[in-house]
């Protein structure tokens, strides 16, 4: 209707041409991801100069990508991979001076990467935008794309001014050519994929990308040189991926001791060391034998390298005095292996997938067991280095809650009851403490006490005179509020009294600081435990117990909280785990209470995660509590595919979405569920899938409200067989790893438990 502002369009059509005729008000964005939709991208499009979003992600579009995107200046997301459009890259969406988002992987473009000059824009004008992925084009130098994508050219040096960049993916060409040495100047990158080119050169020096979190440069030609020690540097590191670069000799040790480390995929340059196998197979029988298992020896054989950059070695295991295994010796060889009881001097940790075996003492056929194993060995010095879980984020330790601390005599002496504060906080079990109590509970904010950090501000451990611990968040100066959000903030995180919410114990609000303090959560994230970095094995019981939780504690927040809450972020990392794996919904820093008379939604920009985010709450910026069912849905995949939400560019709600098949034994997915839930096959898995598409459905009206979801989680907890009102506890027993001060796992190897982050082997 003229007038009217459209947030959202849907369309039927083959060109998008036609929307800009269809309607004479503004809109803001189009959200055609995976529609099926074909034909060209208009010209037209142009007309639509209100334009802030464009996602047209997995449609049939075909044909140049229209030049005349470059007059739409308000446009912030600009999403067209995985479609058929070819030709060349427009130079004019370099005009694009708010862009923050573009994708282009997965098309037929040619040509060059365009750069501006003293007649044309370019890409290197695109001051604001932050994640570029131009993965598997032909953006490649001055070479015309070549059949099959056979690609070649260099990496133009303009791209390093582009400072404000994040994400850069240019992975999956034949790029050649050395890497610009100013890119050392994109100080601001986190994620960086230039795997599987041609490039050669000297190692690129990333020495200055301190946030630099995932690095690929895998599968390319470099000259040949040493691990650089640089790398040790890069705090923020989480992955680094450099097999098959030509780079030699051992991995820096000190690699190890980053924080946040958890995956090591090294050059592989010393696969051919039969000493290195010699070594492991003596390890393998000496530790079979103390267990008191009748082996005689072990033979290791092809060693190989899988798309996940592990090394697969098939082991065959010869019984000792008799002809083959009895049921209860193959049972405690599984036994050590999958419980990480071996555990060899220099290997990290592992994973194994067993082969049938059906010769058991009573049959005559055959010596050996024929075991297969997958081994990830994460190893110091010189030995062979491989794919690791590192401990992460959070040091936590294991301990109950105390009681509630008294409150000091004057809670309210340094709250500032003026214009901009408002008067005193009426809160409910929260106390008021003073700046000088939390730098004494936290020696100081000292670095050894900081378990975490975000955009907020960072998060201390700390702990109270009467020993317990707490989880302190302290905001840095740019995210401060004013005295009366602070106020109304800590009024309504006060009265939210859940066992499945991360309470409230008080606040500080004294020598300009604003800090909240929280319960401390012993056992981490969810995300930690599906990661494998607490050591925590999360069976199928588990994980439905950990479902159930989370669900109740988000339907208190929709539903009994008073005023409601919409949490607007939730996600794995914002499920904690507590001692006895009761999840915990956390981190309301970006939560908003809903008026009852408000209670359809709250208009606001867009705030979340990706890969979480509602589709409609992506484009309108309508809050409702349906965005959190949609995050939540989000999350019971991960539960079950123990996959992030959008992994090596895929996201997962699209994954179970293209392969499931309803007629079929677990929906045909067992390739993407995490190995640990398959055996036994658990039960309820089918209801607990179609549970998260259907909180993961386009249209939020066609998803269940909370309670509802609480309910069908109860159903499949039943059909296991438990009680869905007993605590975690008493249904999952003891737990392997005790968390409590758990260590980094290259030093503390015992504390390693397979949680289901690695894939099946194929056969």
């Amino acid at each position: 209707m003229p007038g009217e502002t459209h947030h959202r369009i849907g369309l039927g059509l083959t060109r998008v041409a036609a929307v800009g005729k269809e309607f004479s008000a503004p809109i803001h964005a189009s959200h055609l991801w995976n529609t099926g939709l074909t034909g060209q991208l208009s010209g037209d499009i142009a007309q639509l100069s209100e334009l802030q979003m464009l996602v047209l992600e997995g449609c049939g579009f075909f044909g140049p990508i229209p030049g005349t995107l470059g007059s739409l200046q308000q446009l912030r997301y600009l999403v067209l991979n995985s479609n058929n459009f070819s030709g060349s890259i427009p130079p004019a969406i370099g005009n694009l001076s708010k862009l923050y988002w573009l994708d282009l992987a997965n098309n037929d473009l040619s040509g060059t990467i365009p750069v501006s000059s003293g007649a044309t824009p370019g890409l290197d004008m695109l001051f604001a935008y932050l994640h570029s992925n131009i993965k598997k084009e032909a953006f490649v130098g001055e070479m015309r794309l070549f059949e099959n994508n056979q690609l070649n050219g260099s990496i133009p040096s303009q791209l390093a001014l582009v400072q404000t960049l994040e994400v850069v993916r240019l992975d999956g060409n034949l790029l050649t050519g050395s890497v610009p040495s100013q890119f050392s100047n994109l100080i601001n990158v986190n994620v960086l994929y230039l795997s599987n080119n041609q490039l050669s050169g000297p190692f690129p020096n990333l020495s200055t990308m301190n946030y630099l979190d995932y690095v690929d440069l895998s599968n390319n030609t470099f000259d040949t040189s040493v691990i650089p020690s640089w790398l040790s540097n890069l705090q923020s590191l989480t992955t680094i991926v450099m097999e098959n670069t030509t780079l030699n000799g051992s991995v820096p040790s000190a690699l190890f001791s980053l924080p946040q480390l958890q995956t090591v995929a090294p050059p592989f340059s010393d696969l051919g060391n039969s000493t290195i196998y010699t070594t492991l197979q003596s390890s393998l029988v000496s530790c079979f034998q103390s267990n008191q298992l009748p082996v005689d020896s072990v033979s290791l054989s092809n060693p190989t390298t899988n798309t996940d950059n592990y090394l697969v070695i098939s082991l065959e295991v010869f019984p000792s005095g008799q002809d083959s295994f009895n049921r209860t010796g193959i049972s405690g060889i599984a036994s050590v292996l999958s419980n990480q009881i071996f555990n060899s001097s220099g290997y990290g940790p592992y994973y194994f997938i067993g082969n049938p075996y059906s010769n058991f003492a009573e049959g005559s056929a055959g010596k050996s067991s024929n075991i297969g194993i997958i081994i990830g060995a994460a190893v110091g010095g010189s030995v062979l280095l491989l794919l690791a879980l590192l401990a992460g984020f959070y040091a936590f330790s294991q301990k109950r809650r105390a009681e509630k601390a008294d409150k000091v005599n004057n809670p309210f002496a340094s709250w500032d009851p003026n214009t901009t504060s408002g008067g005193v906080p009426m809160l409910k079990g929260a106390r008021c403490f003073s700046y000088d109590e939390l730098k004494r509970y936290t020696n100081n904010f000292a670095e050894a006490n900081c378990i975490g950090a975000g955009g907020y501000g960072k998060v201390y451990r700390g702990t109270l005179p009467d020993g317990q611990l707490v989880a302190i968040k302290r905001a840095q100066q740019g995210s401060m509020q004013g005295g009366l959000e602070f106020k109304t903030e800590i009024e309504l995180l006060s009265r939210v009294h859940h066992k499945n919410v991360v309470g409230l114990m008080g606040f500080c609000f004294d020598e300009a600081e604003q800090m909240l303090v929280y319960e401390y959560i012993a056992n981490g994230t969810l995300n930690e435990s599906l990661s494998g970095k607490t050591g925590i094995r999360l069976d199928w019981m588990r994980r439905l117990r950990i479902a159930l939780g989370a669900a109740r504690g988000l339907q208190y927040l929709h539903e009994l909280a008073n005023p409601p809450i919409i949490h607007r972020d939730i996600k794995s990392n914002n499920i904690l785990l507590d001692e006895s794996l009761n999840a915990k919904v956390s981190d309301f820093g970006l939560s908003k209470s809903v008026p009852i008379s408000e209670k359809t939604h709250i208009s606001t920009q867009v705030k979340g995660t990706m890969g979480y985010m509602d589709p409609e709450y992506y484009m309108t910026q309508q809050l409702t509590e349906k965005s959190d069912v949609y995050s939540f849905g989000v999350v019971l995949l991960e539960i079950v595919t123990a996959r992030q939400p959008i992994e090596k560019g895929k996201h997962v709600v699209r994954e179970v979405r293209q392969r499931m098949e309803r007629d079929k034994v677990l929906y045909s997915l067992d390739e993407i569920l995490d190995p640990v839930i398959l055996a036994p096959t658990p039960k309820g898995l089918e209801k607990f899938v179609d549970l998260a598409m259907s909180c993961v459905e386009e249209e939020g009206a066609r998803r269940p409200v909370m309670g509802a979801v609480v309910k069908e989680i109860e159903n499949v907890v039943q059909i296991n067989g438990l009680n869905p009102n007993a605590d975690s506890a008493s249904s999952s027993a003891t737990y392997e790893g005790d968390s409590k001060g758990y260590n980094h796992p290259y030093t503390d190897d015992s504390l390693f438990v397979y949680s289901g982050v690695f894939p099946l082997a194929s056969n």
